[in-house]
């Protein structure tokens, strides 16, 4: 990929590698993170928090329908566009827009994935309920996030897997997965069933 320049923001910067790093994000490979998900080659993926296209990249490679990289910083959905054009993927559009009020029919998407993002919002039952309306009858999501830590020194916010789950049940979704690729890393996958 071309260099993107960030001129003088080196917060934005320093973002942009933390979101590029995939030691920093759980050294879980996009690619094995996508064998181990309910995908099909039609599917119709929301990708929330895309940031700078970790997962929305790859997953554009894997399917042949549309991926939606949804983001509120539209200069991390110039770098994902930057990196759609340097591989020639045609399939991703942007939508900068928040998680929980952005524009996309109920019942049209095939699986959301939620990639280390879902910690961010408050409250965190309208994202999800937002989440359940767009997803189709028998659509999945994918939330992955860090385990909360007892740990007062560290500074990202963190949601348990506990709460997580209950959140995810509250909003009308079932779990069909719980998987824990490293250690302080969950993954849960919910099935919207009606």
């Amino acid at each position: 990929m071309k260099e993107i320049k960030y001129g003088s923001d080196k917060k934005f910067a320093k973002k942009v590698e933390f979101l590029d790093n995939p030691e920093k994000r759980g050294d879980i490979p996009p690619e094995k993170l996508l064998n181990l998900l309910p995908i099909n080659k039609q599917d119709k993926v929301l990708d929330l928090g895309a940031g700078t296209g970790y997962m929305t990249i790859p997953t554009a490679k894997w399917v042949e329908g549309p991926v939606y990289a949804l983001d509120i910083d539209p200069k991390m959905l110039a770098i994902i566009n930057a990196k759609a054009r340097d591989e020639n993927i045609t399939n991703i559009q942007t939508l900068e827009d928040s998680i929980d009020a952005f524009l996309l029919r109920h019942h049209s998407i095939d699986l959301v994935l939620a990639s280390l993002v879902l910690h961010e919002i408050e409250p965190l039952s309208l994202a999800l309920e937002r989440i359940k309306q767009v997803l189709k009858t028998n659509g999945h999501f994918v939330c992955l996030e860090f385990e909360k830590e007892e740990n007062p020194n560290h500074s990202h916010p963190r949601i348990a897997a506990a709460v997580m789950e209950q959140e995810i049940k509250d909003a009308g979704l079932s779990i069909t997965k719980k998987l824990q690729p490293k250690d302080g890393i969950y993954i849960i996958i919910a099935r919207k069933n009606k």
